[in-house]
């Protein structure tokens, strides 16, 4: 059974052109697993060429706050990670973020 309180999002970016990921996804798909009693990540995945790639950045995800790191966690992106999938792994995140503020607004709405 899955805890009703762990909640998939996902993000969707353009990768750049002349680069391998392009070449094998066209899109870069972030997903994570947030549970939304805490807005902390507690499982992620990613689309990218190489799984070093991946592992870098599901480790700067796994344990960060949605809302509260946000900026932070793009900050630490645009510092340490100097791949050419830096901008659609940033815009990926937003629309997550995006998407979970707009979660958490309708199941207000509900209750």
């Amino acid at each position: 059974m899955v805890d009703e309180n762990i909640v998939l999002f996902s993000g969707y970016a353009k990768l750049p052109s002349g680069t391998v990921s392009a070449e094998v996804y066209k899109v870069m798909a972030l997903v994570v697993l947030i549970d939304i009693r805490t807005g902390t990540i507690i499982e992620a995945d990613c689309t990218l060429s190489t799984r070093l790639s991946e592992r870098f950045v599901l480790a700067m995800l796994v344990g960060k706050n949605i809302q509260n790191d946000n900026i932070a966690l793009i900050e630490q992106i645009n510092l340490q990670y100097q791949g050419a999938a830096k901008k659609a792994i940033i815009n990926a995140l937003r629309i997550i973020s995006a998407k979970y503020s707009l979660y958490l607004q309708e199941r207000q709405k509900m209750s």
